[in-house]
C-alpha cells in the first residue's frame, strides 16, 4: 500500500570508486573488510569480542560478551573492567609521549599545543583537582565549555575517575542548562568566564549564574576556566578558578579501573519540543566503537592531522574529537570559532596552516561555504587534505559534488557518514579503500552493523527505492543503554513500534538497485502528498541543484485537496529576491522541480530569506520552520538559532 512506503523521487546515478592512488596507500584495504564482513555474519558475539580484545586495554578481561537476558537492555562485555582515558592517553603516552595529540588554534589566531604526554599530565592534574571537590565515581558533572583543549581536559578527567559527565553545548540558553543540571542530579558545573565565537564573547559564567538561580539544589561547586578575563562575579565557597583549583596538584593520578558497563556520559539530545532525552552510554562498548570507525572509515594513519569541525557538545564532538582520536592515536585539530570569522576563508586557512588531512565537517557548513564561490577555497593550498568527511544529516548531491571538486580536487574520497547521537558512532558510511560513492548516499553499513528498511507492519522492504522505516536488527556495543532516569521512554521511543524486535532510528530511507542507503529524512518530517509519501530531502536536492540556490528546507503544510502541500524556504546565491522578482524566481523553481523529479513534488509555496534557521550546531530547526509555514505561533526554544532576526523573513513580513 501506498502509505506503508515512502516513495523515492530522485535518483542519483553518478558513481565515484576510490582512485588507485588512494587504494594503494590506504591502511585497510577491501580485503580486510570483505573479511571483517565475513566474521560478522558467522559469528557475531566472537566478532566484537575479538575486536574488543584487539583493540581496547582491559584491566580485567571479560568473559561473557553480549547479555541479552534484559533486552531491549542489552550489556556488552560486562564483567570486564577497563578505563576510557587511559585507553585514550595512558597507552599512547608511554609508546609515543612527544607526538602530537592536539593542535588547537583559537579565533583570534593563537595556536596551542599538547603532546599526548602533556595532554595526559593536564588531565591527571585536573582529575586530582575534581577528587579536591569530592568528586566520585558515578558523580555527574556537566561541562558547559567553550571549543578549547580543557572542554577536552575535563571530559578525559571524569573519565579517569569514574565521573559521568554530562557536556552541554555552550550555545544553549541558561533554561536549558538548567534543565540539564536537574534532570542528572549534578554535583558540579565546569564552565568558564566566556567563549569566543564570531567576535563576541558568549557569556558562560552569566548563564550558569542564571540557571543556579533557579532551584539548582545539587550544585555543590562550579569550576571556572579563565578564557576571555571578562570580570564576572564568584560566589564564595561555591566557585573556584580552574587555574586555582590545580595549583600544586600531582601529575600522576591512577585511572580507575571500572565495569565495562559503567555509564561514561550523559548527552541531551536537543529536540525542539518535549523534555530533552539524556542518552547514556557505557565505557568499554562506545570507546570500542568509537575507536574502530575512526580508523575504518578515516584511515587513520600515524602523521594524519584529523579535523571534526564539531563542537565538544554534541555527539560528534565526542566521537571524533574528545575520544575516537585519541583512543586511535591521532593528532586531533580543534578550532574555537566560527567557520567565517573573521573571514569566509577561515576553514580553507586552518587546513592549509596545519596540513590537515582529514576535514570532517557538516552540509550545513558545505552549502554555506559553497554559497561563498569556489574563488575562496582555491586561493589556499589544500594540497594536505587526503579525506572529506559529511555528517550531522543527507548532504545534497549538488553540495557533495562541490565539496569532491572543489575542496577534494577530485583526488578525495568522501565519506558520508550516518550515525546518531544513540548509536554512539558512524553506523553507514563508504569505507574509503573499498566503497564506490554515489553524491548524497552514506551507502552501506559497516562490518558488523546489520540495518534494513521496514514498512509499517515490520516487513523488509525489498524493492529498490522504496523507502520505509530504517531499523538495526542486532545490539552493537556503542549503542546507547537508556534514557538517563526513564528507562520507558528508552523503550518506548526505540523499540516499542516493532515489539522491541529491533532498534528504531527515526529516519525514513530507501535503498538503491546497488543495496546502498540513502536517507529521506526524518520519519516526521515525510510528506503526503496526494496519497504519495515523500521524504523532504529529495526535494530538498532538485532544489538546491539548481545554479541560483544555495540551501533549502521543505516541510508539509496542510492542503485542502492534496492533504498535504510542500512548502519550500529556499536561501539564494545571490541577493534576495522581493516582489516581482521573487515571483519569477518561483514560477521558475517550481517549473525546475516538476521538470527535475516530476509535478507531485513540486512546491505549492516558496518562501525567501537569507539564510535558514540553524542551531549553533548547524542543524536545521525544522520544527520551526513547520510552525512558521502552519502559521502557529512559535512556542519551541530558539535559544540555539544562530541568528534570530531571519524569522521575519521566514514568515513573509520583512
Amino acid at each position: 500500500m501506498k502509505d506503508e512506503t515512502i516513495e523515492s523521487i530522485l535518483k542519483e546515478n553518478r558513481s565515484f570508486a576510490p582512485t588507485k592512488n588512494f587504494v594503494d596507500e590506504a591502511k585497510l584495504k577491501e580485503s580486510d573488510f570483505k573479511n571483517l564482513r565475513k566474521k560478522a555474519e558467522e559469528n557475531y558475539e566472537e566478532y566484537w569480542a575479538d575486536l574488543a580484545r584487539n583493540n581496547i586495554h582491559w584491566f580485567k578481561d571479560f568473559s561473557e560478551t553480549l547479555d541479552s537476558s534484559n533486552a531491549p537492555n542489552y550489556q556488552w562485555f560486562s564483567d570486564g573492567e577497563l578505563n576510557v582515558s587511559y585507553n585514550c592517553l595512558d597507552v599512547h603516552a608511554s609508546t609515543m609521549p612527544n607526538k602530537k595529540a592536539i593542535i588547537f588554534e583559537s579565533e583570534d589566531g593563537e595556536v596551542q599545543t599538547f603532546t599526548y604526554k602533556e595532554l595526559m599530565e593536564a588531565v591527571c592534574v585536573f582529575s586530582n583537582g575534581l577528587i579536591k571537590l569530592g568528586i566520585q565515581p558515578m558523580d555527574r558533572v556537566i561541562i558547559y565549555m567553550p571549543m578549547v583543549p580543557e572542554a577536552i581536559i575535563a571530559m578525559q578527567a571524569c573519565a579517569r575517575i569514574g565521573a559521568v559527565h554530562s557536556v552541554v553545548f555552550g550555545g544553549f540558553s541558561a533554561n536549558a542548562l538548567r534543565d540539564r543540571i536537574n534532570d542528572a542530579a549534578a554535583k558540579i558545573v565546569i564552565t568558564a568566564d566566556g567563549a569566543y565565537r564570531g567576535g563576541k564573547i558568549i557569556p558562560l559564567k552569566e548563564s550558569t549564574d542564571v540557571a543556579l538561580e533557579q532551584d539548582c539544589e545539587c550544585i555543590e561547586h562550579v569550576v571556572v576556566l579563565k578564557r576571555t578575563n571578562a570580570s564576572i562575579p564568584m560566589k564564595e565557597e561555591r566557585d573556584v578558578w580552574w587555574e586555582s583549583l590545580i595549583q600544586g596538584e600531582d601529575k600522576h593520578c591512577d585511572a580507575v579501573s571500572l565495569p565495562s558497563e559503567h555509564p561514561l556520559f550523559i548527552l541531551y539530545t536537543s529536540g525542539s519540543t518535549g523534555k530533552p532525552k539524556g542518552i547514556q552510554h557505557s565505557s568499554g562498548g562506545y570507546i570500542l566503537h568509537a575507536k574502530l570507525t575512526n580508523q575504518w572509515v578515516f584511515d587513520l594513519k600515524e602523521n594524519d592531522i584529523f579535523w571534526c569541525t564539531a563542537d565538544v557538545g554534541w555527539i560528534t564532538g565526542h566521537s571524533y574529537v574528545a575520544y575516537g582520536p585519541l583512543a586511535a592515536g591521532a593528532t586531533v585539530m580543534m578550532y574555537e570559532g566560527a567557520p567565517t570569522y573573521p573571514h569566509g576563508g577561515r576553514f580553507w586557512e586552518i587546513c592549509q596552516k596545519h596540513q590537515v588531512t582529514i576535514f570532517y565537517t557538516a552540509p550545513t557548513a558545505i552549502r554555506a561555504l559553497m554559497k561563498l564561490g569556489n574563488e575562496l577555497p582555491n586561493s589556499y593550498d589544500l594540497s594536505s587534505i587526503r579525506l572529506l568527511g559529511t555528517v550531522g544529516e543527507p548532504i545534497n548531491p549538488e553540495a557533495w559534488i562541490w565539496y569532491h571538486k572543489t575542496i577534494g580536487k577530485k583526488n578525495c574520497p568522501i565519506v558520508d557518514t550516518w550515525w546518531q547521537t544513540e548509536t554512539g558512532g558512524i553506523m553507514i558510511s563508504p569505507l574509503p579503500s573499498e566503497t564506490a560513492t554515489k553524491p548524497g548516499s552514506c551507502t552501506i553499513p559497516l562490518p558488523g552493523i546489520f540495518t534494513d528498511i521496514v514498512d509499517e507492519s515490520g516487513n523488509p522492504v525489498t524493492e529498490a527505492y522504496q523507502g520505509g522505516y530504517l531499523v538495526i536488527r542486532r545490539p552493537w556495543p556503542s549503542m546507547l543503554r537508556t534514557i538517563w532516569g526513564d528507562n520507558d521512554r528508552y523503550i518506548e521511543t526505540y523499540w516499542d513500534k516493532f515489539n522491541n524486535d529491533f532498534y528504531v532510528a527515526g529516519d525514513s530511507a530507501h535503498r538503491d538497485k546497488d543495496g546502498y542507503f540513502w536517507i529521506l529524512g526524518r520519519v516526521d518530517d515525510v510528506l503526503n502528498v496526494s496519497g504519495h509519501r515523500l521524504g523532504t530531502m529529495e526535494v530538498e536536492s532538485a532544489l538546491v541543484a539548481h545554479p541560483e540556490i544555495a540551501e533549502a528546507a521543505v516541510v508539509g503544510k496542510p492542503h485542502e485537496i492534496k492533504g498535504e502541500g510542500i512548502f519550500a524556504y529556499v536561501v539564494p546565491k545571490g541577493k534576495r529576491p522581493l516582489g516581482d522578482d521573487a515571483e519569477q524566481m518561483t514560477t521558475m523553481l517550481k517549473g525546475w522541480v516538476s521538470e527535475q523529479v516530476g509535478p507531485i513534488a513540486k512546491p505549492d509555496e516558496i518562501r525567501y530569506s537569507d539564510n535558514l534557521p540553524k542551531t549553533r550546531s548547524g542543524k536545521i530547526m525544522r520544527r520551526l520552520l513547520r510552525s512558521i509555514a502552519r502559521d502557529e505561533a512559535i512556542t519551541q526554544d530558539i535559544s540555539t538559532l544562530e541568528d534570530e532576526s531571519i524569522i521575519e523573513q521566514l514568515q513573509g513580513k520583512d
